[in-house]
């Protein structure tokens, strides 16, 4: 569903007498106990307002006492519409503390917009509150900004003055842009290695940044950073755990933004994110956890892990959590060049077949009755084709959507966590794209950290059948520690899937040149992320046409 901008800054809210009982609620809600589904769904109710008109606020910090930067999460940008764009920051000055180190106090901040670098040309600014029930976050909806502007943005609040971010603006509506440049990125374990992919992202000439999931790990990280191995730097215990709580989830989100490689990659360029499962749990489903936990108390860790995230990323208040619930499926528009549909394939999807395991395809993966993405989301992405103007339709999302067999034998194991355990979902996708006539459909994926190029076929078993469009999966910033070009299975993946066109291995991220003619796709890789500095090469560039689905070497 559209944004729809309703809030210019969502911290400039007032407060309601209930404000108190939130915020009550919001201080207990990461303690981790067994509930009945009445008191979950009590306690889940915190997150249902921001902070609204009536009661006593928090105390108001003076912004002078503070006396350490406390913009050491960095700032961020995202969502960029023609006339408006998301700026992010979260002040902790303390960041590997509970409460950032502002305690329940909320902090006045100051922001302002410019057509330039040394902000001599300021054509914005305002001021938020910062509130504790949202660790100090502030998110601002600009408007009345110009269609397909470069903007740079920064904050302030005492003394202190955040870095410089800069973003771009959407084409407006009916403009026939000629040229865009994005870049799809997906898997950052903090442990398995430094963000060198990142810090090649930020120096890239690309317009925006599809983050497609696994921005965070629940997984515990050690004192020296896992695959970091820190030498000079000891990390507190307080990570070396799973997240389970809102303040587990919180720090984590600390520890990731404190790196300088993801801050730098934010302040240069707009995000559009979109979770996968790891900013939750391991292969979740819908309210279904992946071990046994009851999902009363499943639900309240995804409260808590959906809270935080929106917290934590350039997101609009219409994708703010209510509950264990939040709308993350939107759509964008880059003038009539591209529309994009993001999904969310883990929160509505029905639960993995044949216990998660791989397997063949077999009656229980096939029920019709399986969905990836829930049937409201399903309605909305094929509706959204049928209205489409656009000349490339994209659709960012999570796992592999085309097929993908793990052997070479007739009844081959295919993933039961991706697109191939929902293959009635799929059909139905497919199906809404060719009846609404989508002429140049992309798929970027994330989530198996290696690099993909597929070619989309009418029927994945018939190598001669239609191509319909192209399936970029990008490669991990870091997942999976270094990887190799060519993995122990590569000559059986290419073997086994004629569509697949491209596999590789190692760390990276994709790089698409959205034209009037043509897609160029560039596979970005680095040799190593467990040592830092790594260069970046490019593995491999495609080409599809428009008007003419189907991938050939650049």
């Amino acid at each position: 569903m559209a944004p729809t901008g309703r809030h210019r800054a969502l911290a400039e809210h007032a407060f309601t007498p209930h404000d108190a009982v939130l915020r009550a609620a919001a201080r207990h809600i990461g303690r981790r106990r067994f509930l009945t589904v009445t008191a979950a769904a009590a306690a889940l109710a915190f997150t249902t307002n921001l902070p609204a008109r009536g009661a006593v606020a928090a105390p108001q910090r003076d912004a002078a006492r503070i006396d350490k930067d406390p913009f050491t999460l960095g700032v961020a940008s995202g969502d960029p519409l023609p006339d408006s764009v998301v700026l992010w920051t979260r002040l902790a000055p303390e960041p590997f503390e509970a409460d950032g180190g502002l305690g329940e106090e909320r902090v006045t901040v100051e922001w302002e917009v410019a057509e330039d670098e040394s902000f001599a040309l300021v054509t914005q600014r305002g001021t938020a509150e910062a509130h504790p029930e949202y660790a100090h976050s502030v998110h601002i909806d600009v408007r009345g900004l110009e269609p397909a502007t470069r903007y740079y943005y920064r904050f302030r609040t005492g003394t202190w003055i955040s870095p410089a971010g800069r973003t771009l603006t959407a084409p407006a509506a009916g403009d026939g842009t000629s040229a865009l440049r994005l870049a799809a990125v997906a898997c950052q374990a903090y442990q398995d290695g430094y963000y060198t992919v990142l810090r090649h992202l930020a120096q890239d000439d690309v317009d925006i940044v599809f983050h497609l999931g696994d921005y965070l790990y629940e997984y515990a990280v050690n004192s020296v950073g896992g695959e970091r191995r820190y030498t000079d730097v000891t990390l507190p215990d307080v990570f070396n755990r799973e997240t389970m709580t809102l303040a587990d989830y919180r720090l984590r989100y600390s520890l990731y933004k404190s790196d300088p490689d993801l801050k730098a990659a934010h302040a240069a360029h707009p995000f559009v994110v979109a979770w996968d499962d790891h900013e939750t749990e391991n292969n979740y489903a819908g309210s279904i956890p992946e071990n046994t936990v009851p999902p009363e108390e499943f639900l309240l860790r995804r409260a808590a892990a959906y809270r935080a995230y929106w917290e934590n990323q350039p997101l609009r208040a219409a994708q703010l959590p209510q509950g264990p619930d939040a709308q993350l499926y939107r759509r964008l528009h880059w003038g009539t060049l591209a529309q994009f549909d993001i999904l969310d394939t883990r929160q509505y999807r029905s639960d993995q077949a044949y216990s998660d395991r791989p397997h063949p395809p077999g009656p229980e993966s096939d029920d019709p009755a399986r969905t990836m993405t829930g049937d409201a989301q399903e309605r909305w992405l094929i509706d959204g084709w049928r209205a489409s103007t656009a000349l490339w339709n994209v659709m960012p999302q999570q796992v592999c959507f085309s097929q993908r067999r793990l052997d070479t034998t007739a009844d081959a194991n295919m993933s039961m966590d991706a697109w191939d355990g929902y293959r009635a979902s799929r059909n139905r996708i497919v199906a809404g794209a060719k009846e609404a006539g989508v002429a140049n459909w992309m798929v970027l994926t994330g989530d198996v950290h290696v690099a993909y190029a597929f070619d989309i076929k009418d029927d994945f078993d018939d190598p001669q059948s239609k191509t319909l469009g192209t399936e970029i999966t990008s490669t991990s910033v870091s997942s999976g520690k270094d990887g190799a070009e060519k993995p122990a299975n590569w000559d059986t993946y290419m073997t086994a899937n004629p569509h697949m066109k491209f596999y590789d291995g190692r760390r990276g991220y994709a790089r698409v040149e959205l034209g009037q003619e043509a897609a160029r796709i560039d596979f970005r890789t680095v040799s190593a992320v467990t040592t830092p500095g790594a260069p970046v090469t490019t593995a491999a560039s495609f080409v599809t046409e428009a008007g003419a689905p189907g991938l050939q070497p650049a």
